[in-house]
């Protein structure tokens, strides 16, 4: 009983509870330390046993009674105030979990742990209560604390079950909306710890940090979307993801967040009105720190209170599917932040990192590196991805970082890292994981789709597991981004020795399936915004950002497009703003953003900019060599070879009259686009709508059009066939 006192039992049913005693009797202990004095109650009759106190620290008992009192009774007591509290005893209710569930979390593969693990509303003998299970191997003694127990530490010892360290109690009378945390005292220095639940479903907002009971119920109707999603998402199908911060899309107030449903509606309407066929929210997840944008999660399995409850993101997702856009997630794997109420020295160890700095330090972010070598972290990991596709229905989960976890020596000088079993830099722990769970999410749910942020040259990504990759649907094709910014941003005079920038990407291009980002990485830490990026005066700048935006609608890749890029913006993105919304009343603004949506129109209806997209028989250059005149021409195929578009770029302000690209068909090729037509603010200068191929070979070709390029613009010719 000392060891329930002290915080030091491991396993409280042995004493707690009904018990027989010496005699074969039974007999009912309590754990009352904040009772004055205290009773059993049956509540079939209301007949009251007196609890004698059997020690000052709060030890009751009833001493022996009828076995069919233990059957149902209440614990009642009165506390120095002289309020009255009846409950059902917790330690009548054994704890529930398997030897297969605890081999299975130990082997790392109970991949459901989020339906065991956490907090869960469950009915025991018609008696509702709350079932609690948290994973503590290096605790000495766990316990519930939270309104309901007045946060005393100690009142609701939790079992160590078969002493694997996953702690469970189920504690009846609490419900919905109970605010708790798990009060963890180490074995190592006897410190008590307050800490979040791993598993939360649900958290207080910020700066609060208790965790939250919450049992998820929402009707999803996007049946027809998930059935159609694995077809939808696979690299012959449009993709163009418009990236999104929640918080700072639209604003009530400078302090204050609409949740998803005050302001979902209005950003679904927009985004599909823009043409845009996916939504990437930049992370979700609960996070204490605004400044982080969300890349330093605490609670993995919560939605961050600041945007209301988690039906509200299941709401917005929902609605999503059923206008024909799919959600894809931000996700942090790769590091966690230090707060001292979250996965930081969970149990007073390392629980989640690894101790040594070396290992377990990020040098950029000052945050813990996962040790994904431990079997329940890759199994905490990989549930928590599983659980926002299977219970928030997540089409895709977009992984920050890779880079980070693929190699030992990451943003490391000699001597702050440890090299592998090999001698080598690889992290074989993080490229298993990776592995483990790209096959696990693929296996479970078909067409979902996995991308990586990855910005160094490792190889197969995008490769199957079978076949010695990581498994990667897409990756993030961080080269094309910096080669394409840099020359966009140059002055078109120096263009012309900068033009292995815009050919350069093509001949990796197909190495890996890419995703071309034109991300929130890229407006922000004074790298301006995309409008400012452009040389030249105002006319010019809004000629080079859509002639920067028509070079991605042509490159291959699949599209993003960061929130307000589509404005032109003229500030740096603000996370504790709002998008500048009043530039729509500017008549360049208003026709920039025409362009963007006349762009995803063309693409998502057009088979030639996407159904060959990560083959190079979807692509191929007229002519990259005119750096005199800094133009290239190239076409994109569709696997009907005659049913192709004719890109061709002019990066210079100098219109330029008879100019001649050759083409290989005869007939005649429609100007389905021109960035520089008055619609979209540009000077009009154009072919009249269509150019016709001429008996004149040029660049290999047996053909060629007489064009004219107008200034700082890029023209898309459909070719419709002999005349």
């Amino acid at each position: 009983m000392e060891r329930i006192v002290e915080s030091l039992a491991e396993n409280p049913y042995e004493y707690l509870g009904p018990h027989k005693n010496e005699r074969g009797q039974t007999e009912i202990v309590c754990y009352l330390p904040l009772a004055l004095d205290a009773w059993i109650e049956k509540p079939t009759d209301g007949t009251e046993i007196r609890l004698t106190r059997r020690s000052e620290n709060g030890i009751f008992s009833t001493g022996a009674v009828d076995d069919s009192v233990a059957d149902d009774y209440l614990v009642a007591y009165r506390d120095s105030s002289g309020y009255v509290e009846r409950r059902h005893d917790p330690y009548r209710y054994r704890p529930r979990l398997s030897d297969f569930d605890i081999y299975l979390f130990e082997k790392g593969e109970l991949f459901e742990s989020y339906t065991t693990l956490g907090a869960h509303i469950e009915s025991r003998e018609g008696v509702q209560g709350v079932r609690f299970v948290v994973w503590a191997p290096n605790a000495s003694a766990v316990s519930v604390v939270g309104n309901f127990n007045h946060w005393y530490i100690g009142m609701h010892p939790m079992q160590n079950v078969g002493y694997s360290g996953l702690w469970e109690i189920f504690i009846p009378d609490i419900r919905n909306g109970e605010v708790y945390k798990f009060a963890v005292k180490s074995r190592i220095d006897g410190i008590v710890r307050l800490r979040t639940d791993p598993y939360a479903f649900q958290t207080e907002i910020r700066p609060r940090t208790a965790s939250i009971v919450t049992e998820l119920s929402f009707s999803w109707s996007d049946g027809e979307w998930i059935k159609k999603r694995e077809k939808g998402q696979r690299s012959g199908e449009p993709i163009s993801i418009y990236e999104v911060h929640f918080g700072s899309w639209k604003r009530p107030a400078p302090d204050a967040f609409y949740s998803f449903r005050e302001s979902g509606r209005e950003l679904i309407d927009y985004v599909r009105k823009l043409g845009f066929t996916h939504i990437e929210l930049l992370p979700v997840m609960e996070h204490p720190l605004d400044a982080s944008w969300g890349y330093q999660v605490i609670n993995y399995y919560a939605p961050t209170a600041r945007y209301g409850k988690p039906e509200d993101l299941m709401w917005f997702i929902n609605e999503c599917h059923l206008n024909d856009i799919g959600v894809i997630l931000d996700w942090v794997p790769a590091h966690f932040p230090d707060d001292d109420y979250g996965l930081s020295m969970y149990d007073g160890t390392h629980l989640y990192d690894h101790a040594d700095p070396r290992k377990g330090k990020h040098p950029d972010w000052g945050t813990n590196v996962f040790n994904y070598g431990r079997n329940e972290v890759r199994n905490y990991l990989i549930s928590n991805a599983l659980y926002w596709i299977d219970l928030y229905h997540a089409d895709g989960i977009r992984i920050d970082a890779v880079s980070s976890m693929l190699y030992l020596d990451y943003s490391r000088k000699e001597g702050e890292w440890i090299p592998n079993q090999y001698g080598g830099r690889e992290n074989i722990e993080a490229i298993d994981f990776l592995r483990r769970l790209n096959d696990v999410v693929h296996n479970r749910f078909p067409g979902v789709a996995m991308i990586a942020e990855e910005s160094t040259a490792w190889g197969g990504v995008t490769k199957d597991t079978a076949a010695g990759g990581l498994g990667f649907d897409f990756k993030w094709n961080m080269g094309w981004m910096h080669d394409t910014l840099e020359y966009f941003a140059s002055d078109p005079i120096y263009r012309k020795y900068m033009q292995r920038n815009l050919t350069f990407s093509v001949w990796y291009a197909f190495s890996e399936r890419f995703v071309l980002p034109l991300s929130h990485d890229e407006v922000v830490h004074l790298k301006g915004s995309m409008i400012g990026k452009m040389p030249g005066d105002y006319w010019q700048k809004f000629a080079n950002l859509r002639l920067c935006y028509a070079y991605m609608f042509g490159s291959p890749g699949k599209k993003l497009l960061f929130m307000g890029n589509e404005l032109g913006q003229w500030d740096e993105w603000n996370y504790s703003g709002q998008l500048d919304w009043a530039l729509l009343h500017f008549d360049m603004h208003r026709r920039l953003s025409l362009f963007v949506k006349d762009l995803n129109r063309l693409y998502v209806d057009s088979p030639q900019l996407y159904e060959l997209d990560c083959s190079p028989s979807g692509f191929e250059w007229i002519d990259f060599n005119d750096t005199d005149n800094s133009v290239i021409s190239f076409i994109r195929h569709s696997r009907d070879r005659k049913n192709s578009y004719v890109f061709v770029f002019n990066m210079t302000p100098v219109p330029r009259h008879g100019y001649r690209i050759g083409v290989p068909w005869r007939g005649k090729y429609t100007e389905i686009i021109n960035s520089d037509a008055a619609d979209y603010g540009g000077s009009g200068v154009g072919n009249y709508g269509s150019a016709r191929s001429e008996n004149y070979p040029m660049h290999g070709r047996p053909y060629s059009l007489n064009i004219v390029l107008p200034p700082l613009a890029a023209e898309i010719f459909r070719y419709d066939g002999e005349e």
